[in-house]
């Protein structure tokens, strides 16, 4: 079973809610291979605290590191560097018969050392992509980009999550991107164990379809 790779268009575009939610409707385990920043939470422990799912699996990060920032800086801060094959370690050991929701770091083009990015992990982890797009000024060139990386490199994309609403332009990133919407999740005013609830009922059944 290929697991579900979690990439976004940017950072800051709520790849973490999204990844609790869909660990929530699959049911489906979480992993989050590489943590950049421990404060104020990891977004292991915030998936944790999100999701109601008591049969969920939360694998511990490969690695993580204390500074928020890109995660080659972040190793480089700490004398440290990522090894892909370190991860592709960890990815071994588990259970390939349950779902499995892996969170990437940022977008597809965030570098883990100085030759190696996250796109070059989902290749190697052989990972069915999801894009996460967050509505807002800008989107549509940062959507579009996104698509033509995976593209280009070939990836199996499911298809796009939108978050939040600025304009009515999601058919359009759809159109022109070729890669379906598996559904759109207005901005949460808040984020907790029950809004995750009751927007997994929201999108339980399509998604189930989609996927």
């Amino acid at each position: 079973m290929k697991p579900y790779f979690i990439s976004g268009i940017g950072t800051g575009i709520g790849k973490t809610v999204i990844a609790a939610l869909l660990s929530e409707v699959l049911p489906a385990d979480y992993w989050k291979p590489v943590q950049a920043g421990l404060e104020p939470d990891t977004d292991s422990r915030l998936v944790a605290s999100l999701v109601t799912n008591t049969e969920i699996i939360i694998h511990p990060e490969t690695y993580t590191f204390r500074l928020a920032a890109s995660p080659h800086i972040s190793a480089r801060n700490e004398n440290r560097r990522i090894e892909i094959s370190r991860i592709l370690e960890d990815f071994k050991k588990m259970d390939s018969e349950r779902p499995l929701v892996i969170e990437g770091a940022g977008g597809l083009m965030v570098p883990l050392n100085e030759n190696e990015f996250v796109i070059d992990l989902i290749q190697q982890l052989d990972a069915r992509v999801i894009l996460v797009s967050r509505n807002y000024l800008g989107s549509i060139n940062h959507s579009l980009m996104t698509a033509a990386v995976c593209r280009s490199a070939g990836l199996d994309v499911a298809g796009w999550i939108f978050n939040d609403q600025y304009l009515d332009y999601e058919s359009e990133i759809v159109n022109w991107s070729g890669y379906p919407a598996l559904f759109s999740l207005p901005l949460l005013r808040s984020v907790s164990s029950q809004t995750i609830q009751q927007a997994a009922g929201l999108v339980k059944s399509s998604l189930r379809q989609s996927l």
